[in-house]
């Protein structure tokens, strides 16, 4: 009996997937026409067809959804314990796929990966800034970063980060023509640069708390930002109130380039942590990511 040739199944998942030929063709390395001239083959190597095409999408028919099903996750196993292979050489390699927001990209991953990357030139790392809740497993990340509190129970977490706490800064300026916050409930007086994040949808309230008592005050102002480096660069321009994480604005309180406010209000709180899958293989590069961002008091 002839060898089966697997590529046009693998075209097929891929487009699948996809949902479209030219972005499949674009992952795949290979020329659109020729990609659905695979697929094409593979459906009349078989009597059925696979997909329904129209001019603007791709979509797999009743048949395809099932061989999509089927076919679909014993390829993607295959494909990981191929990369599991390889990464059992003497020296680690291989990509690690990160999910993180802004702030520990930058204050914990990036410091890391500058000690870590040199030693070990054949591991690469990929960073996907995200500021939502994703799912690693259904986007195929290895990793995720996440504030303590926020890591799911069935998922293993790995404390990088020392308790942080946030603060409530302006400039000197803005606080030339007006008057310093007393309370929290002050600020819905102020001009505050708010803050948007895909998991809130609405305008971030920002959070305080005093000898037991919270408080979430939905500020107003007239800038709104998704990104630390421009709530800062507002807050530094005279431009309102900003809310950033501690460790960004220390270096400018003491400079005296940005005025703090309502410190007592601002507890500390548990940090990030790495978080990952309990079946996710151990490999040798993931183990020494791992063990570059633990946290060490």
């Amino acid at each position: 009996m002839p060898q089966e040739n697997f590529n046009d199944l693998v075209a097929f998942i891929t487009v699948a997937n996809e949902g479209s030929f030219t972005k499949a063709a674009a992952k795949l390395g290979v020329s659109q026409s020729a990609l659905s001239q695979t697929v094409r083959s593979l459906e009349e190597r078989i009597g059925i067809r696979l997909l329904t095409r129209t001019t603007r999408s791709v979509s797999p028919t009743v048949a395809g959804e099932r061989l999509l099903q089927t076919a679909g996750p014993r390829f993607e196993e295959i494909q990981s314990e191929l990369s599991a292979l390889k990464e059992m050489r003497d020296t680690p390699a291989g990509k690690i796929r990160i999910t993180a927001g802004e702030h520990p990209a930058i204050s914990v991953l990036a410091p890391a990966l500058e000690k870590l990357l040199p030693t070990y030139p054949d591991v690469e790392v990929e960073i996907i800034i995200d500021y939502g809740l994703t799912d690693i497993v259904a986007e195929r990340y290895d990793a995720g970063v996440r504030l303590g509190e926020q890591v799911a129970a069935d998922m293993i977490a790995v404390r990088i980060s020392p308790d942080m706490r946030m603060a409530v800064v302006g400039s000197q300026s803005y606080f030339h023509q007006h008057p310093w916050p007393e309370t929290p409930q002050d600020l819905t007086s102020h001009n505050c640069i708010n803050i948007r994040f895909p998991t809130h949808g609405n305008l971030f309230a920002w959070e305080f708390e005093k000898d037991g008592r919270e408080l979430r005050v939905r500020v107003g102002g007239q800038l709104t930002f998704n990104n630390i480096s421009m709530r800062l660069d507002a807050a530094l321009r005279g431009l309102g109130l900003a809310y950033l994480p501690e460790d960004q604005v220390s270096d400018l309180i003491a400079a005296g380039k940005l005025i703090r406010v309502l410190e007592d209000w601002c507890p500390y709180f548990p940090g990030y942590h790495l978080y990952y899958p309990n079946r996710r293989h151990a490999s040798p590069a993931f183990s020494l990511l791992v063990d570059a961002l633990r946290h060490r008091q």
